[in-house]
């Protein structure tokens, strides 16, 4: 079996000596560079790499994956497409043949997006960017897919949790150029709900959340938007564009409708959360966050959240019993949420106040007596909202 690396690149010579490292296992690795001023291009060349530089006008991203292909030297049996900040965990190949029977076109694999505090992964989900040469080209001018030329509708996939690639992005680099080309995609092709459900989504980031709502309640009215786990997701989306409005009616609306349409999935209660933190509503914060760490498995799916499965859900039911008086409960939920980030200072300073020790003098693990009432009186900080949109809630009085 002969094993393709192909990738392309700009300015990227920070990356290239790991990416070649990690990309080593297989037989080439080709790369089209589609305009660096800096060294990538001598770097990969230098490393053994085959290396075109090609200007893509006007730039989409499955124009230069399409052209990246053309490098594929013939006799290739198993195509491999990377970024240059991705790498593999070592013995990828040796996994790749093991799984790779006579007949298989494309392999999934494990693909972890980010990583939350130390290092635990975060954002993970099912890659299939593996594939045989010749029946696949790419698609959309960005978030591309793969998509026979031959037009059959099935054909045999491997799957391999074992293969992992780890994403270790540039946080400098700027991703402006996503939002027009996610408006041209939809006008190129306007039916395609997976599509529409991304530009709700940068729109959101972005944080124009007029723009974003109706974009998200049209994925949801698309006849192909059936993948629950997506619809689900724009109903999240939903709701923090609303939250973010300062409506937190429609904010808890489109957080119970995300509910219902996922419910297990713990994304959706935690949403539900914020929409009762937003209120005020610390019952229902505790009620919701119960609901949402009661859920263990993590999803595979693209759509899962680092903030759902981190310190969040705990610290938001420790300070919403701190708000109702109940330190002990406070005291709990705290403690697990530093499981998560034991040196986050903020948490390691709202222990002290559900302990009933603001200066920190009694020991760690002791419990005051205070009363609520009395506990009200001290300065816990909340725990921070998502684009701004719980940030203005007071500390405790």
């Amino acid at each position: 079996m002969k094993v393709c690396v192909y990738a392309i690149a700009r300015n990227e010579e920070q990356f290239v000596d790991r990416w070649m490292d990690s990309m080593a296992e297989a037989d080439w690795v080709c790369v089209l560079d589609t305009g660096s001023t800096d060294r990538t291009v001598e770097k990969l060349a230098d490393r053994g790499a085959i290396v075109r530089q090609e200007i893509i006008s006007p730039w989409r991203f499955d124009a230069a994956r399409n052209r990246s292909m053309d490098l594929i030297p013939p006799g290739t049996d198993v195509c491999v497409c990377t970024d240059l900040d991705e790498v593999f965990r070592p013995g990828w190949r040796k996994l790749l043949e093991n799984v790779w029977e006579p007949g298989t076109e494309q392999l999934r694999y494990i693909y972890i997006w980010s990583f939350g505090p130390g290092g635990t992964p975060g954002t993970t989900f099912l890659q299939e960017k593996v594939h045989t040469p010749g029946v696949f080209q790419w698609h959309h001018p960005v978030h591309e897919v793969l998509r026979r030329t031959d037009g059959q509708r099935t054909w045999k996939t491997a799957v391999c949790p074992e293969i992992v690639l780890e994403h270790y992005p540039d946080p400098k680099k700027s991703r402006a150029e996503y939002l027009p080309l996610l408006e041209l995609s939809v006008r190129e092709d306007p039916e395609d709900d997976r599509n529409a459900h991304y530009l709700g989504r940068e729109y959101m980031f972005h944080g124009l959340y007029a723009e974003a709502i109706p974009v998200l309640k049209r994925h949801l009215e698309m006849p192909g938007a059936v993948w629950q786990p997506e619809r689900c997701a724009s109903m999240r989306f939903l709701s923090r564009c609303y939250l973010s409005m300062g409506d937190r009616r429609q904010g808890m609306v489109w957080a119970l409708r995300a509910i219902a349409e996922a419910p297990e999935l713990r994304e959706p209660w935690v949403q539900a959360q914020e929409a009762a933190y937003a209120a005020e509503d610390w019952e229902g914060v505790v009620y919701y966050g119960r609901r949402a760490v009661d859920i263990t498995e993590r999803s595979g799916f693209y759509i899962n959240e680092d903030r759902a499965w981190g310190a969040y859900p705990w610290d938001a039911m420790a300070y919403a019993c701190y708000r109702i008086g109940d330190l002990r409960a406070a005291r709990e939920y705290g403690e697990q949420a530093l499981l998560e980030e034991p040196d986050n200072p903020r948490l390691l300073k709202n222990m002290r106040f559900y302990t009933g020790d603001p200066a920190g003098t009694q020991r760690s693990g002791s419990c005051g007596e205070r009363t609520g009432a009395q506990a009200h009186g001290v300065g816990a900080e909340v725990p921070l909202g998502r684009n701004g949109a719980l940030r203005d809630l007071p500390d405790a009085k």
